[in-house]
């Protein structure tokens, strides 16, 4: 969704000019010339002219994630995306007068999810896989969180989920810099990501994995779309200092620490709900709406095991998806099943571990 009430939070990405005005082609930068045009629901405010060293593999393979990730849908906010965004909710005590920037969006999920508890969504990321009710409901940018196109202090609050560990160092240290930058005084940034430390009760936890392991190799299940999406982890910041060496450096005050030990999370993840797929994906089809997927369309061609695994798992997340009508008992086992997912935080929060939630603040 483009809103007027975008333009005045903006600055050129390009040349940081705030001279800025807005023509049936698009915004343009009276400085610098260059014109960012108005895309399918969202604006093109990358900056021009410049050369990156790293580029994600969401932007080169924009259109190869496309076909696989089945992003247009969304789902109620439940399972551990639901955890997430519970835990976003409860930590960010959001304000109605609040704008808020979901920094690194993704399909713009959390930020549909959390627009109606404030004044002003706005979520950006450099690639453009948005859900389709991000693009009718949440304000959105095409854009880059190295030159993000915002003028400094324009935002009360930002939040980034599953962000950091796809970043090499150099470029962490951009993202929060210029999160940072756009926060007012005061202003609190909530991150999710994960380093690379182990649980405390990591062989507890791995009996699940192991268990998983079992079905993986009976050929019931597997884990071939949850590698691909995972594929590009870097995981930089290797420790919990690591962590807060990184926010020291862009000047944010950590406020708060809650970390996930995914005890039941990793049941639930790779047994539970893995078996629920195995079964609801059986068959042919595109599941729900009769949108065709190109994975499930290789898949009646007769393809790798990995593509099968993809089209069944996607198949399986459709039919879920179409039986999620709030009151209805799938929606309510689910339910659930997310609360016994959230235990792990409120058991074990406590203990340091690689998952984390953590809230900062730009000093006043």
């Amino acid at each position: 969704m483009i809103s007027r009430d975008l333009f005045p939070l903006l600055q050129c990405p390009t040349c940081r000019s705030r001279d800025l005005y807005v023509a049936d082609d698009g915004l343009h930068c009276a400085s610098c010339a260059n014109v960012y045009a108005f895309g399918n629901g969202y604006i093109d405010l990358m900056p021009r002219g410049t050369d990156y060293g790293y580029v994600s593999k969401y932007v080169t393979d924009e259109a190869e994630l496309a076909e696989e990730l089945d992003y247009r849908d969304l789902a109620p906010p439940l399972l551990a995306a639901g955890v997430r965004d519970r835990t976003l909710r409860r930590l960010m005590r959001w304000q109605p007068s609040d704008v808020a920037l979901d920094n690194g969006c993704g399909t713009a999920k959390h930020a549909v999810w959390n627009a109606p508890y404030v004044g002003r969504m706005v979520g950006s990321d450099p690639a453009t896989l948005f859900a389709d009710e991000a693009v009718a409901k949440v304000t959105l940018t095409k854009a880059d969180s190295r030159s993000l196109p915002f003028a400094d202090g324009s935002f009360d609050k930002a939040f980034a989920i599953d962000i950091l560990e796809h970043f090499p160092i150099d470029v962490i240290d951009d993202y929060l810099a210029e999160t940072a930058r756009v926060l007012r005084p005061g202003g609190r940034m909530l991150a999710f990501s994960n380093t690379r430390e182990m649980s405390p009760i990591q062989p507890i936890i791995n009996l699940s994995r192991r268990l998983g392991r079992v079905f993986v190799r009976a050929g019931v299940y597997d884990f071939s779309r949850e590698a691909r999406r995972k594929s590009d982890h870097l995981k930089a910041l290797e420790t919990w200092e690591d962590v807060l060496a990184a926010f020291e450096r862009a000047g944010l005050r950590p406020v708060r620490v809650i970390f996930w030990n995914s005890l039941f999370t990793t049941f639930v993840e790779h047994v539970l709900m893995k078996l629920g797929e195995a079964v609801m994906g059986r068959g042919r089809g595109s599941g729900v709406g009769g949108r065709e997927s190109g994975v499930g369309s290789r898949e009646a061609e007769g393809t790798t095991p990995a593509a099968d695994g993809i089209a069944r798992e996607i198949r399986a997340r459709r039919r879920i998806r179409s039986q999620l009508r709030p009151g209805s008992p799938v929606y309510y086992a689910l339910m659930a099943v997310t609360l016994l997912m959230e235990l792990d935080l409120w058991l074990f929060g406590w203990m340091r571990c690689g998952s984390y939630f953590i809230l900062v603040e730009k000093p006043r």
